[in-house]
């Protein structure tokens, strides 16, 4: 049996793509002056963004890092 590739029956990739950005909550942020942060890379599960942490703080100890949970709202699919 083949696959349904019609594109009208599919989610729109604008769909698909908001989805899975929701999909990585957990991220590791840099802590800069102003109490801004920028985010270094996103996981999927807590548990990968602090392992990736624990990398990053042996790598470069100088830098504040954090592992944060980072709610994104939901994007309007037009």
């Amino acid at each position: 049996m083949s696959q349904n590739t019609d594109s009208s029956d599919s989610v729109s990739s604008s769909g698909a793509i908001a989805y899975k950005k929701r999909l990585s909550s957990w991220a590791v942020a840099r802590l800069l002056p102003n109490t801004q942060q920028e985010i270094i890379a996103r996981f999927r599960n807590q548990s990968d963004a602090e392992g990736h942490l624990r990398l990053l703080r042996q790598l470069t100890p100088n830098v504040s890092l954090m592992v944060v949970f980072d709610c994104q709202k939901n994007e309007a699919v037009v």
